[in-house]
């Protein structure tokens, strides 16, 4: 669950409230009962694991080497032969 950042706009105090997210805002100071705002707050956002960068995207495969079937002269763009003319 999420946590949430409130300001009194009475008395300025600050406090956080864990909620889901279809829970409704908070309303009220719990120290006053005063009229709160949500505050936009710096998440901490942590990416745990090996996750699909390491896994995927980003690890550097070796593509297996395909044999040339470029006899007669022919080739592939890939084929040392091919850049020999």
């Amino acid at each position: 669950m999420p946590v949430y950042e409130y300001r009194c706009t009475s008395c300025e105090e600050q406090f956080e409230l864990r909620q889901k997210f279809s829970d409704p805002p908070a309303t009220s100071c719990p120290e006053c009962g005063g009229v709160v705002e949500k505050m936009i707050s710096q998440t901490a956002f942590t990416l745990k694991g090996g996750g699909w960068y390491n896994e995927g995207y980003g690890a550097k495969k070796e593509a297996a080497a395909a044999p040339c079937s470029g006899a007669g002269g022919g080739g592939c763009a890939g084929c040392p032969s091919s850049s020999a003319s």
